[in-house]
């Protein structure tokens, strides 16, 4: 069975409080009737504070498609390796140990795709194989894991880097005064993650289960529409609602693995907002503390897209993990409406246990960022 470590996270130096995001909506939509609308919505996001590539000035400026793209790959090949030489010393792990890399963005294009600057860059074997995910939006984190979990069931011992690389900063839209993009702009947070999925060995989830989801008709609910400008995000005010028919999905995921979604020991969940999370804990019947994690992210950096499920997973870790033998879940949610879920059990590598000898790789030098 394959085993998710513990991930490695960084965010940008830059920061924007929930204060100052209300008030530049205050400044620059001053004139529109649904600011009042927008204002109540960003404050009940929980948000306290998010972390940008560029300072808030700069942001605010659109220079165009072309340019913010060039800055999407500058700051990408800047901020994940890394994140990705940390991510392997937490899964004793070299890059020509990678067979697999998954990367996951929805926030910038390159081509080809920022996996083969890594195997060059990094210095990784040059038959690495290379899986990127673009379209699959906030749902792409649960995506890459569950493709990472296939890949190691077909080669038991493979290793699987996952990047996911989340500037949704750079898709700031200054013309767009609907409901959804106001909201956004008060949501979204950048963010670098890594995880380093083990065909055998190392300590975390144990990945035994994977299913995915799609509620018809809902591929409208959000996306990008794609214009000269660049991507200009689209959420309907129906989004918050679909855990209402996920419940039952994740449930029935996790009563096929016979278990009850109701009592495991730990759940990874995105945090697209408050409401995701309140309506999980009421249609899977857990207390609202078993969402800690994924709430904690919200309020720390926002919603950082398919970066969610990776912070939510390294706060585990940072708590001391659910304990060998706990069950548990990972869910994501994205366009479509998409929902990717893993299910599994905490294990810890032998190898690494107290007073074992056995020698820690480490990490290349690196700063964070």
């Amino acid at each position: 069975m394959s085993t998710l470590c513990r991930p490695s996270v960084a965010v940008p130096e830059h920061v924007i409080t929930m204060a100052e995001s209300l008030d530049l909506a205050r400044r620059l939509q001053a004139d529109n009737p649904r600011l009042p609308l927008a204002l109540r919505l960003i404050e009940n996001t929980g948000v306290r504070k998010r972390h940008l590539v560029q300072p808030i000035e700069q942001t605010l400026r659109h220079p165009g498609f072309e340019a913010r793209n060039l800055l999407y790959q500058q700051q990408a090949k800047k901020r994940v390796p890394p994140v990705v030489y940390q991510a392997l010393a937490n899964a004793d792990l070299g890059v020509r140990d990678i067979d697999l890399i998954v990367y996951v963005s929805c926030t910038g294009f390159t081509m080809p795709s920022l996996t083969a600057w890594l195997v060059n860059a990094l210095g990784m074997r040059s038959d690495t194989r290379q899986l990127p995910i673009a379209q699959l939006g906030c749902a792409a984190g649960g995506a890459a894991i569950n493709r990472a979990h296939d890949f190691c069931a077909a080669y038991p011992d493979a290793n699987v880097l996952i990047v996911s690389c989340e500037f949704c900063s750079l898709c700031y839209q200054p013309g767009d005064d609907d409901i959804g993009s106001l909201l956004s702009d008060g949501l979204f947070g950048d963010a670098v993650a890594a995880a380093v999925v083990r065909g055998s060995g190392g300590t975390g989830m144990r990945l035994e289960r994977n299913g995915s989801y799609l509620i018809p008709h809902t591929q409208d609910w959000i996306s990008y529409a794609v214009k000269d400008t660049g991507f200009h995000f689209r959420l309907d005010k129906r989004v918050p609602t679909t855990m209402e028919p996920l419940a039952p999905v994740m449930r029935d995921l996790v009563r096929r693995h016979h278990w009850d979604a109701s009592a495991l020991d730990f759940y990874v969940v995105h945090a697209g907002g408050p409401r995701i999370l309140d309506d999980l804990s009421r249609f899977l019947g857990v207390d609202a503390q078993a969402f800690r994690h994924s709430r904690a992210t919200l309020t720390e950096y926002g919603n950082i897209a398919s970066a969610v499920v990776f912070d939510a997973l390294d706060r585990l870790f940072a708590e001391g993990g659910p304990g060998v033998g706990g069950h548990g879940i990972i869910a994501g949610f994205g366009p479509g409406i998409t929902a990717e879920m893993a299910v599994g059990t905490w294990i810890a590598d032998a190898a690494k246990a107290p007073g074992n000898r056995s020698a820690h790789r480490e990490a290349a030098s690196w700063s964070t960022v």
